[in-house]
């Protein structure tokens, strides 16, 4: 069955290390499915009640909003900023949380990955994410998991797409978000 994934990264930089992680699980996107890394975090403005009127929501925020009611499940890519998920993350769960019961992550399949500097690979921003998503109405899929630790040195000269083992990894974990979103999208 295809699958439609839509990508969020919460790193804003060009060479993050979770970036390259997105672009590598574009490529390992399982036959008929597609991973679309969505552009533009940077341009969607915080979260305001008093901007997310019918009519008038920021163009930026309603691509986010109509990419993600597009797609089968989402992918969130997450380094760790402070022990916790980064504003931009974040920032785009609230919008797309809304409006409240109708959101558009209401659910719909979502997994949460990363690579981080620490030992743990961003596990706890990971497990903020997945509780802010939860929250918001995504269907968590709390038993896929990949945290990468030591980004910082172990893709110091080696892009995520060339380490066999990230690779590997990286596979098995969009197959179990594949079959997911392929068995809610069939009930």
């Amino acid at each position: 069955m295809s699958v439609q994934f839509l990508a969020l990264v919460g790193s804003l930089r060009a060479g993050s290390h979770n970036r390259q992680l997105a672009e590598t699980a574009v490529k390992l996107a399982p036959a008929g499915s597609d991973v679309q890394l969505f552009e533009g975090l940077a341009e969607i403005p915080f979260y305001n009640e008093d901007i997310d009127v019918p009519g008038s929501v920021p163009a930026a925020a309603q691509q986010l909003r109509d990419a993600a009611a597009g797609a089968d499940a989402l992918l969130f890519f997450t380094p760790e900023y402070n022990g916790t998920i980064p504003a931009v993350l974040k920032n785009a769960i609230d919008w797309l949380s809304r409006p409240y019961g109708a959101g558009a992550l209401s659910d719909k399949p979502v997994a949460v990955l990363g690579t981080a500097f620490g030992q743990y690979g961003g596990a706890w921003a990971q497990d903020e994410t997945r509780k802010s998503v939860g929250i918001a109405g995504g269907k968590v899929l709390a038993d896929v998991k990949l945290s990468i630790p030591g980004s910082v040195t172990r893709f110091a000269e080696t892009h995520p797409g060339d380490d066999a083992e990230v690779v590997a990894q990286l596979t098995e974990f969009i197959k179990l978000v594949h079959d997911h979103a392929g068995t809610a999208a069939a009930a």
